[in-house]
């Protein structure tokens, strides 16, 4: 059997543009026995990441906002939901090769954040398909990815600002969208969600779990660590109210779920 290196094979699933086929290269990286170069220092020779030509991106202002008490309103809502989780598919593939020289276990951990990402991107299409929709249908931004260019050559500003900044956003609002979903009857949307926000919680985890290891590591303090590369980034201050429950699940401290609230709380 052919050896398979790891990183090599999440840039290979970076780099594709079709959604089925990109999730299906994430999970043969679980099944798969792979090896992992920590040391090599890889270039991508496409364009990445790999993503189809639909949905359109627009201007996050530009995205319009339907009620949840039409299908096609729910339809937007999940349609969106979709596209975050692609997008995180795409962000988990580009930590593992992106960065090198990291322990083994950094690399693994990562490898699992896909395969589940790419597993929650599969419901929501699933469900959006249910609802007379497909991925692509409406319009969508480019926030999340823009955020992983800003820090491509810096790993503790991606762990802080993608993954403890953007995708700890989910933990806060995930909650709120699922209840919503489920007063007005969207049982399978509201379900998703709760798995959802079940492993973001893991995710937003891993994230914390290697921005603490590097900061102890280079002799940093967290808290204005934080601070000092939301200024050096430009990088939106997170805005409450916040689920300090599931924050803390994933590894927030006091000191850092205070800094989030700020002196006026």
């Amino acid at each position: 059997m052919e050896s398979i290196e790891l990183r090599q094979a999440a840039l290979a699933a970076l780099c594709i543009c079709d959604p089925d086929e990109k999730c299906v290269a994430v999970e043969r990286l679980a099944a798969a026995e792979c090896r992992v170069d920590t040391t090599a220092v890889l270039s991508s020779r496409g364009l990445i990441p790999g993503r189809p030509s639909r949905p359109e991106l627009v201007d996050p202002r530009l995205v319009p906002r339907r009620a949840l008490g039409s299908k096609d309103g729910r339809a937007a809502l999940i349609h969106a939901l979709a596209h975050i989780e692609f997008n995180a598919i795409n962000l988990a593939l580009d930590i593992v090769w992106r960065f090198s020289d990291q322990p083994e276990s950094f690399y693994r951990d990562w490898t699992r954040v896909a395969v589940e990402e790419a597993s929650h991107f599969q419901l929501l299409r699933a469900h959006l398909r249910q609802l007379g929709s497909d991925y692509g249908d409406h319009t969508a931004h480019n926030g999340l990815w823009e955020a992983a260019e800003k820090t491509s050559a810096d790993l503790l500003a991606r762990l802080a600002l993608v993954a403890r900044t953007l995708e700890a956003r989910g933990l806060d609002v995930s909650p709120g969208l699922r209840d919503r979903l489920s007063a007005v009857g969207d049982t399978d949307g509201a379900r998703i969600l709760s798995v959802i926000l079940r492993d973001e919680i893991g995710h937003v985890a891993i994230g914390s779990k290697w921005y603490h290891a590097i900061c102890q590591a280079e002799a940093r303090d967290p808290v204005a660590t934080q601070l000092a590369l939301q200024m050096r980034y430009g990088a939106v201050k997170a805005r409450g109210p916040f689920n300090h429950a599931a924050r803390r699940e994933a590894g927030f401290t006091e000191a850092e779920l205070a800094a989030l609230t700020g002196p006026r709380e």
